[in-house]
């Protein structure tokens, strides 16, 4: 699985017109999945992205978590950082699930946030989602746990 992960002041998905997931100050998190990924790759992810320390501490220093912070996460499901972009002018997507398959993923790792963090949000698989996010630094990572 490879996440983009933003720390931001607010965060928000829209479907339709319609806000159907937004956080204030937490990390943003753009999120793909690849055919070998398992429900494995998924903890791993999950825990990585509550447990990154990329807020600043007292002293100014990325030392503190989202855990730490208790801020707010808002998974967004993008089958396109999945994508081979290492020749010609088009991507090409053979590395990503198939999208019943990134589907059950995504929705495996919506569960684990539920049940793991206490302020989580998400965007919709499949739809066609207008993202809006104030990123804080700009601080922005990939992370990506594979098979």
């Amino acid at each position: 699985m490879i996440t983009i992960i933003q720390r931001v002041t607010s965060a928000s998905v829209t479907v339709n017109d319609v806000v159907i997931g937004s956080i204030q100050e937490g990390i943003m998190a753009l999120v793909a999945v690849e055919k070998a990924d398992t429900e494995k790759e998924a903890q791993r992810l999950l825990q990585r992205i509550l447990n990154y320390r990329i807020f600043a501490d007292r002293e100014g220093r990325m030392n503190l978590s989202l855990r730490d912070i208790n801020g707010g996460l808002l998974l967004v499901p993008q089958f396109t950082l999945a994508a081979d972009t290492q020749s010609g002018n088009r991507p090409s997507f053979t590395p990503a699930a198939s999208p019943e398959y990134g589907q059950e993923m995504f929705a495996y790792l919506q569960q684990l946030a539920l049940q793991s963090h206490p302020q989580v949000a998400f965007g919709e698989f499949g739809a066609d989602m207008q993202v809006a996010l104030v990123n804080n630094g700009p601080v922005t990572f990939t992370l990506r746990c594979a098979a």
